[in-house]
């Protein structure tokens, strides 16, 4: 099967899992252990320079778009300015007003801008640079808020991408994006199968668990169709309460720990799908 980006960033996050715990990591190991996942993954990898070129390419566009529209948004305030000093000086409340349209077309512009900075593209949800720029302090990597950090790691996800395909698959992650919304807080794409959901404010663990595992006991009372067949979702959760000035590092790693707690309790109980 041709690899597509989806599948590639499956097969990167498992790859920087799995050297995750090394103190050393040489081009060979990072090689093998992805040709390994690629492998596992049935991708086809024999036109890596086409397929790197074409990954490339869209997001070389992706960044021109947005530059482009950052420079024009500039622009824009630039003249809105000038124009607005100009009303003050003469006291003209038409041009005054004219500016304040203009201001209020170019906050909704700039929304839409941060939209595609910080969104991930499968989705609609939060991406990992979302989490950074708004919980994160960039010179300490220490979080700037108190609350909740939970990761969910969806269960038997490469049995529904080899038994149905990865278009399967893909629907399945914004089946699962969408259900978390339901929790009223950000929810981030950390990466693959594995998402984060962050409860601002709300400092315990068990709450927080609580809330996503009600949402997984109505998604287990589903069945998802594919053609003929039907299957089950699940996932397993991981909470751990934070609080300003702790390493993001430190509490991910926390709740990664507890989500293969209760990896291991979700499958006695959901032996698959």
């Amino acid at each position: 099967m041709k690899a597509n980006e989806n599948v590639l960033k499956t097969i990167t996050f498992e790859t920087k899992n799995s050297i995750s715990d090394l103190e050393v990591v040489t081009p060979t190991i990072y090689s093998g252990l992805f040709q390994k996942y690629a492998a596992e993954y049935d991708a086809d990898l024999d036109d890596e320079t086409k397929l790197t070129d074409e990954i490339l390419n869209e997001k070389i566009e992706l960044f021109t778009n947005i530059q482009d529209q950052t420079s024009q948004s500039a622009q824009k305030l630039s003249e809105s300015t000038d124009k607005a000093i100009c009303a003050i000086k003469d006291k003209d409340e038409t041009i005054l007003t004219e500016v304040l349209k203009e201001t209020r077309n170019l906050k909704h512009e700039i929304e839409k801008l941060k939209e595609s900075v910080y969104k991930d593209e499968l989705t609609n949800v939060c991406n990992r640079k979302w989490l950074h720029d708004n919980y994160v302090d960039q010179t300490s990597k220490t979080l700037i808020k108190n609350g909740t950090l939970a990761i969910i790691d969806l269960n038997y996800f490469k049995i529904i991408n080899d038994t149905y395909g990865h278009l399967i698959g893909d629907k399945v992650l914004i089946f699962i994006a969408n259900q978390l919304k339901k929790t009223k807080q950000h929810v981030v794409r950390y990466g693959g199968d594995e998402f984060i959901v962050l409860f601002s404010g709300i400092n315990d663990a068990k709450k927080s668990f609580n809330t996503l595992n009600s949402i997984r006991e109505d998604i287990l009372k589903k069945q998802l169709k594919v053609k003929d067949a039907s299957f089950k979702v699940s996932f397993s959760i991981g909470t751990e309460s934070f609080q300003e000035g702790d390493l993001l590092a430190d509490i991910i790693e926390q709740a990664d720990k507890n989500m293969y707690a209760d990896k291991i309790k979700i499958k006695k109980a959901v032996p698959g799908i």
